[in-house]
């Protein structure tokens, strides 16, 4: 036999030596880990659940295992070494720790194994060689097992994901339709979500822009709907649908949260139109909820935005629920169509002298001409269409012709 081969045999003894001593030592090792990690992760110790504790100090030990099994059967670990990974990270998963913090746990407990390996090696100085075969070997296994286990995260990361979907979809359609949840784990998830029975909430709708084909940028638009992270948010048919809690500064806290997020979108070149309703209090008001902001949506008239019922006046309603061809007079269908085909002049002109409270001086000036030629405007639109814009009840009905046509208008 030569010196080479007297060498390797002498490292293979080592290293079954240093074997023999992590078995021995295994339930030590995970409990030193398993202390570590709750020292230099601070996430796992945060965690308000007695099991946690016996979980990760488990999972060690089946990683410990996975080692010697490969280094006692002279192979390198493989994927099937790790068969429990699934479990663990679903249960990472479910007490909300990030795959970051969930690696690093995983590296920590790999670290420490090797630390009590170099014990061995104080303990026995012959096995200082046999000791580099098996820092290959924890290597590969902490290659491998981060490999498995960010997998199975990720895997169970997406199945929490799509499972919170689903119950927040049929939620959102119990609720539309007027059913409360009577089941305790819907009545949980709501609470979770900030939405309680006693409390008021705003029901939120969105055009869902059809160039939002992934699933990445349907998840951004969700997303900044939310308001503080708080809410549900669906997505339904060809529609966003929310419910956001109003909490403690109103209504108009979460209108300008939405704003603020709509105009983020805007400058990612996502368009949305979007309605808010009132404040309501109460799961069986949710369906009158969702049909205000559906009206506030369609006031927008498919133009990017945010409409608040609580910012609509009532011309704005009656316009919003009367898109009737029969209510507006031809002649007055003819006047507005040939005048906003030719840049709306006269049509603007009216809007802007009722805005200032039939006043043609201040119209005058906001529109930047002299006050006869707005008293010409006024007297062309009633040559026009046959009313008299200085009577309350004529001017009341040519204005709600001109928004009838305009809301008609692509």
């Amino acid at each position: 036999m030569t010196n080479g081969t007297v060498a390797l045999a002498g490292e293979a003894h080592g290293a079954d030596k240093l074997a023999q001593w992590v078995q021995r030592r295994e339930a030590v090792i995970a409990h030193d880990a398993t202390n570590t990690i709750w020292h230099q992760v601070p996430a796992y110790g945060a965690r308000a659940d007695a099991g946690l504790r016996d979980d990760v100090e488990a999972h060690c030990r089946q990683v410990f295992a996975a080692f010697l099994a490969s280094v006692n059967e002279r192979r390198h670990p493989h994927r099937s070494d790790f068969p429990w990974s699934g479990q663990h990270a679903m249960r990472r998963v479910e007490l909300g720790i990030t795959l970051s913090d969930f690696m690093k746990a995983f590296r920590v407990g790999q670290l420490t194994l090797w630390d009590d390996i170099l014990a061995g090696v104080n303990e026995w100085p012959s096995t200082k060689d046999a000791a580099l075969l098996l820092v290959n070997q924890v290597m590969r296994t902490i290659e491998v097992g981060s490999t498995a286990a960010a997998e199975a995260y990720l895997e169970a990361q997406q199945y929490q994901l799509a499972d919170s979907a689903r119950l927040a979809r049929d939620l959102l359609e119990d609720l539309l339709a007027g059913k409360p949840p009577t089941v305790e784990e819907r009545q949980l998830a709501l609470a979770q979500m900030g939405l309680a029975d006693d409390e008021p909430l705003v029901a939120l709708v969105a055009t869902l822009p059809s160039k939002l084909v992934g699933a990445e940028q349907r998840a951004r638009l969700r997303a900044a709907l939310t308001v503080a992270g708080r809410g549900m948010v669906v997505a339904r048919h060809h529609e966003v649908v929310a419910l956001l809690p109003v909490g403690p500064h109103g209504p108009a806290q979460v209108v300008d949260g939405v704003r603020t997020a709509v105009v983020s979108l805007l400058g990612d070149g996502i368009l949305t139109s979007v309605g808010l309703s009132s404040a309501r209090t109460g799961f069986r008001e949710i369906p009158w909820a969702y049909e205000d902001a559906r009206t506030a949506m369609g006031s927008l008239l498919g133009r990017p935005g945010v409409r608040a019922m609580d910012e609509m006046s009532t011309l704005d309603l009656l316009i919003s629920s009367q898109k009737n061809a029969r209510l507006v007079p031809p002649e007055v269908r003819a006047f507005v169509e040939e005048d906003l085909a030719t840049g709306g002049i006269l049509v603007d002109t009216l809007s802007t002298y009722v805005s200032h409270d039939l006043n043609a001086k201040l119209t005058a000036m906001h529109l930047h001409v002299h006050a006869n030629t707005v008293y010409y405007r006024l007297d062309r639109i009633a040559e026009r269409t046959g009313c008299d814009v200085r009577r309350v009840e004529d001017l009341i009905d040519l204005l709600l012709a001109v928004r009838l046509v305009r809301a008609e208008a692509p």
